[in-house]
C-alpha cells in the first residue's frame, strides 16, 4: 500500500540463517538511523535456530513462517503481504539479505534516492575484509554479452557496455549511476514502484529474480539507481562453488531471457552460456561442468525448481 508518511518495511527472508541473523539485526539501527522503520521477517521452514534467534533478538519484529522452504521470491512476497496490512501503508520497503550488514544511515539514503523515475536503489556492496567495493551493476542479458562473456570473461568484457553484463567501469561506482538490474543482495523499493509492478515472480526459486524484477520495473518507468553514500558489507554466497546453486543461477539466467525473447534469439543465448560454461567445464571447473551438463537436457529451462 503507497504512504507517504508510512513507515520504512524491512523485509527479510531466511531459511536456516541463525548464524548470520545476528549481524544483521546488530547493524540495523545504525543502518536504519533517521527513519521510522519496521521489520518483516519471512522464514522458509529454517530447520535451524533462526526462528529462536529472532524472537530473542527481535521481538517486536513481525514474523511470517511460510511453513516451506518456498524460494526467495516467495518469500519476499510473504514479508509484503504481512506489511500491506499495515494501516497506513508503507512508505517504502527495503528488501535485504540476512548476511547484509548495513553502514550507518545506509537505509535513509537509499530510500532518498527514491523518486521520480527511480523505483529501486542500491547501495554500494562490499566483501567482507575487502576495500574494494562489488561491480554490483548489470546490463540486461543480450546475446552479444552473453558470447563477450564467454570469449574473453566477464570482467575483462565488463569495459565493453556491448560485451558484458557487468559493469566494471570504476567511475560507475563513485557517482549516482543508472542500471539496467543490479545485484539483489539489498534494495530500497518506491510503494509506486511496487504498485505498479506488482508482486516477485515467484517461478524463480533463487537467482534471477531480482534481475526479472528490475528489468520489468524499467519497463514500467521506474529505473534502479547506484546510491554510492549509502554502503553495506555483503558476507556473499556459495553459487560460485557449489555446482548445484551455479546450476540453477545458469539454469535461470536462460529462462529470464526466454521470457523476454523469441525463440531463434533464445537459442543463440543459450549457445553463448553453454559456451562460456563448456569452456570454463575443460578448465575443471565442476560448478561449470555440472551448469553445461544441464544446459544440454532438453526442456532444462522450462522449470527451474529449489535445490
Amino acid at each position: 500500500m503507497m504512504s507517504h508518511q508510512g513507515p520504512v518495511a524491512v523485509l527479510v527472508v531466511t531459511w536456516n540463517s541463525a548464524a548470520v541473523l545476528p549481524g544483521f539485526l546488530a547493524a540495523l539501527p545504525e543502518g536504519m538511523a533517521g527513519l521510522d522503520w519496521r521489520l518483516v521477517v519471512a522464514d522458509n521452514d529454517s530447520a535451524d535456530d533462526t526462528v529462536d534467534v529472532l524472537r530473542a533478538l527481535a521481538p517486536d519484529a513481525t514474523l511470517v513462517r511460510t511453513g516451506r522452504n518456498a524460494g526467495y521470491a516467495a518469500g519476499v512476497n510473504a514479508a509484503l503481504g504481512a506489511a500491506e496490512e499495515w494501516e497506513g501503508g508503507y512508505r517504502a520497503v527495503l528488501v535485504c539479505n540476512p548476511d547484509i550488514r548495513m553502514r550507518q544511515g545506509c537505509g535513509k539514503l537509499l530510500v532518498d534516492a527514491l523518486g521520480p523515475g527511480t523505483g529501486i536503489s542500491v547501495p554500494l556492496l562490499y566483501e567482507e575484509g575487502r576495500e574494494a567495493p562489488l561491480p554490483s551493476l548489470r546490463r540486461e542479458p543480450s546475446v552479444t554479452r552473453a558470447l563477450g562473456e564467454a570469449v574473453i570473461g566477464n570482467r575483462r568484457a565488463g569495459r565493453f557496455p556491448r560485451l558484458s553484463e557487468l559493469v566494471t567501469d570504476p567511475d560507475a561506482y563513485r557517482r549516482p549511476t543508472y542500471a539496467d538490474w543490479a545485484t539483489g543482495a539489498m534494495m530500497a523499493l518506491s510503494a509506486k514502484c511496487l504498485a505498479d509492478c506488482g508482486r516477485w515472480d515467484e517461478s524463480f526459486f533463487l537467482y534471477s529474480e531480482e534481475t526479472e524484477y528490475c528489468l520489468r520495473a524499467r519497463d514500467r518507468g521506474h529505473r534502479t539507481r547506484l546510491e554510492p553514500a549509502a554502503e553495506a558489507v555483503h558476507l556473499g554466497g556459495d553459487s560460485r562453488v557449489s555446482p548445484r546453486l551455479w546450476t540453477l543461477l545458469t539454469l535461470n539466467r536462460v529462462r529470464l531471457y526466454r521470457m523476454r525473447h523469441h525463440a531463434l534469439a533464445t537459442a543463440a543465448f543459450r549457445a553463448a552460456v553453454l559456451l562460456r560454461e563448456g569452456s570454463r567445464a575443460a578448465l575443471g571447473r565442476p560448478a561449470s561442468r555440472a551448469a553445461a551438463v544441464a544446459l544440454l537436457r532438453p526442456g532444462a529451462v522450462r522449470a527451474t525448481p529449489g535445490p
